[in-house]
């Protein structure tokens, strides 16, 4: 046990650290998985798409969007996400699927739409980067 101590006493900077980024680990997953935003891949994505009729909303910027998107997604960029969501209030009652580019925006775009009491939000993991990484279909329309 003296060596423990001696170990913190000499590299505390370093305990501190690692201390923390377990903390930080622990929270995040505490999160996630009380989370009602679900994170779904690409599979997941086209079984809601073709089954459920899940909205696909591209929370991305225009010239991304048309650089390329998923097939019929709704360009609605964070920014009229967090200032106006009504074009979204028909579609409350169907699964609703947030894509980005990574993965991270769209994630934060589902937490405001389940404040806001949609019940069936999912982010993309991964974004567009996955989605045309997994050879899915990609749309340059619009």
């Amino acid at each position: 046990m003296q060596e423990y101590i001696d170990f913190f006493h000499a590299h505390t900077m370093l305990c501190v650290a690692w201390a923390a980024l377990l903390v930080a680990l622990i929270v995040t997953l505490f999160k996630m998985a009380f989370s009602k935003v679900k994170t779904i891949n690409t599979q997941e994505a086209t079984m809601l798409i073709n089954k459920q009729e899940a909205v696909v909303i591209d929370v991305r910027g225009k010239d991304e969007f048309r650089k390329g998107h998923i097939v019929n997604a709704v360009n609605m960029p964070m920014a009229d996400i967090k200032n106006s969501r009504a074009n979204l209030e028909k579609h409350k009652s169907k699964p609703i699927i947030l894509v980005c580019n990574a993965g991270m925006t769209s994630s934060q775009a589902a937490q405001i739409l389940v404040k806001d009491g949609f019940e069936q939000v999912y982010s993309l993991k991964g974004g567009m980067g996955e989605w045309q990484a997994a050879n899915m279909p990609v749309s340059r329309r619009k």
